[in-house]
């Protein structure tokens, strides 16, 4: 596949017109259009609508770009790369990780990690869970951090660390110094809850309806972290944990749910990966950092 048709492909679809494309590329927009058909005959795709006077990606050329995209973004990296290799410098470290666990879990250890181990190139990418065991078993990264279960023939998963199901509420709700709350105390509440198909809005769900009552108002959010940060602005209350609400601790209250409820969060790696240091050396770092928050909580246990 030509890389320069890529490169083309990936201007005109960002900067919005096959002239910018022209002006980033350094060729005539003549050369750039004839290099996008190519690739659009190459793949046998449809990429741009040209019937109007401007350029617009079609569904297909917006669904390419969407799947392709960080590979045609990493093109511009293998002059680096090239470089780091000819350096001597090889060793690298691929991590993906779910966004809900991004900030308490996966970002703390990649920093202690970086720090100890200095040499080692990391990169740290944010995926929904539903897409990271496709993205693993493609060999894009050396292992993953999610939610488990994660069922999927060429990955094996290492459990963490679980956590308890908790209402986030903000700080000025009556229950937010309370021990432990349980549905039918949120039935009156605005209740955030997450689009179907979520493993939270299936939890949520399950909470409400073991208890025998249907949440007065709701509204939909397609993040936790959505769902935490409107909480934070007032907006209602959510069911989540302490690792998604930790950003806003200093606007939230985390209380625990019962009948108590808890969720798995572990390591995913691809079952064909060769023996890699740097991953095994990160996975200690991980466990280090899981363990000392664990140690000042009562809604965390490390499993690992």
């Amino acid at each position: 596949m030509n890389i320069k048709a890529l490169r083309a492909f990936r201007h005109a679809f960002s900067e919005g017109s096959i002239a910018a494309a022209s002006d980033v590329m350094h060729l005539s927009q003549p050369a750039i259009s004839r290099l996008i058909s190519g690739l659009e005959t190459e793949l046998k795709l449809s990429l741009f609508d040209r019937s109007g006077r401007s350029l617009s990606p079609t569904t297909e050329g917006i669904a390419f770009y969407r799947e392709a995209g960080r590979i045609l973004d990493n093109l511009d990296e293998i002059p680096r790369i090239a470089g780091e290799i000819r350096a001597g410098r090889t060793e690298s470290l691929r991590i993906v990780t779910m966004p809900r666990i991004a900030q308490f879990i996966s970002t703390p250890a990649v920093a202690r990690f970086i720090q100890s181990y200095p040499d080692v190139n990391v990169t740290l990418d944010v995926r929904a869970r539903r897409e990271a065991g496709k993205w693993l078993a493609g060999r894009e990264y050396d292992l993953g951090i999610a939610a488990l279960p994660v069922t999927h023939p060429d990955i094996r998963t290492v459990p963490l660390v679980r956590v308890r199901a908790s209402a986030i509420l903000p700080k000025t709700h009556s229950l937010s110094g309370a021990d432990y709350v349980t549905a039918d105390q949120l039935v009156n509440d605005t209740v955030l809850r997450l689009m179907h198909g979520l493993l939270l809005r299936d939890q949520l769900d399950d909470t409400f309806n073991s208890a025998g009552v249907t949440p007065q108002k709701t509204h939909e959010v397609s993040s936790s972290q959505l769902a935490c940060a409107l909480v934070a602005e007032g907006a209602g209350v959510t069911i989540a944990d302490e690792m998604v609400a930790y950003p806003f601790h200093d606007r939230v209250s985390s209380v625990p749910i019962i009948p108590e409820r808890w969720m798995t969060f572990g390591l995913l790696l691809p079952k064909a990966q060769k023996p890699n240091e740097a991953v095994d050396q990160f996975v200690e770092v991980l466990a280090l950092h899981i363990n000392r928050a664990c140690a000042s909580s009562e809604t965390m246990h490390s499993v690992a």
